[in-house]
């Protein structure tokens, strides 16, 4: 099996079970986790930068303009959706974020309309028109924009987006993004701190240990990730990132038991067939293309 399968499955199984880790700082403002999630990332990156070898391939690289506008962008993408997702999950609303993640994959295929130029087929099309019929019916009932799904759809969509178009090994690349997040995080970790408010006590508490723990539960699903959305096409990336906001569902209603009345149902079913047809066109779509590739190839003519 190509290992880019392995990889993604790994990033979205461990994006799927981060509910339970933020959870547990649920009293830790989002702000500050987010903080945190950068300072520790860029601190656990550095070992792994120094054993690779990649110090040569970083400076390389940020010579290029065109690297630093790029990873700039994702820097600011990753953040935002950092920042929405510990939020949702701190504020009971693991249920919410999930749907986010769901109607992504159909966002994708929207972008690749926008911006590639791509032709969608008639299920495709449909997909995306009932999975759009799901959030209006969400947002009348609920009488307000669902805007933590759009947020967490959007920016990871145009997140993977901007990861799928970089060459660059992903340690160098997420290296270099979350880098570019340091300054502002440190500046706003030390204004924090000198209020009073700082989350971090220094006492060696669970508390403590699970913000500095925040580093290596943020960068190894995103190495995961961006190894797999190298070596994967961007499709099968879309289909296999069903397994995150499946078991965030799960956690957020069997687990912790958010309300799920039968409004929300009717919402999150007009998605999920949304997904439903989306995923066997992409699969019928895909196995068409390997039979085409596969086929007896025409005889030289003598």
């Amino acid at each position: 099996m190509n290992r880019g399968y392995l990889f993604a499955i790994a990033a979205y199984t461990m994006w799927g079970l981060l509910p339970i880790y933020w959870q547990r700082l649920r009293e830790i403002p989002a702000t500050q986790v987010v903080a945190h999630r950068i300072l520790w990332s860029c601190l656990f990156l550095i070992p792994l930068v120094m054993i690779g070898g990649y110090w040569p391939v970083i400076r390389q690289a940020l010579k290029d303009r065109k690297v630093i506008v790029r990873q700039s962008i994702a820097a600011i993408l990753v953040c935002a959706n950092w920042l929405g997702f510990v939020w949702a999950v701190t504020h009971d609303r693991i249920v919410e974020s999930s749907l986010g993640y769901f109607i992504n994959p159909l966002l994708s295929v929207l972008l690749a309309v926008a911006i590639l130029g791509e032709r969608l087929r008639w299920k495709q099309w449909m997909s995306i028109g009932i999975a759009a019929l799901g959030v209006v019916w969400l947002t009348v009932q609920n009488g307000t924009l669902p805007w933590v799904v759009l947020m967490l759809a959007s920016t990871f969509c145009l997140y993977a987006f901007v990861k799928k178009t970089t060459s660059l090994h992903p340690i160098v690349s997420l290296s270099i993004e979350t880098w570019a997040l340091l300054i502002p995080a440190l500046i706003f970790l030390g204004m924090e701190h000198s209020a009073g408010r700082g989350g971090l006590k220094l006492d060696g508490g669970l508390t403590d240990w699970m913000l500095v723990g925040a580093g290596v539960a943020t960068t190894i699903p995103l190495l995961c990730f961006a190894a797999g959305a190298q070596r994967i096409p961007l499709s099968v990336v879309g289909l296999l990132q069903y397994i995150g906001p499946t078991i965030q569902f799960t956690l957020g209603t069997l687990v912790y038991n958010e309300p799920f009345n039968r409004n929300t149902l009717i919402g999150f079913c007009c998605v999920w067939i949304a997904l439903a047809i989306y995923a066997s066109d992409s699969v019928a779509s895909l196995l068409h293309s390997r039979a085409i590739r596969s086929g007896p190839k025409p005889k030289p003519t003598p």
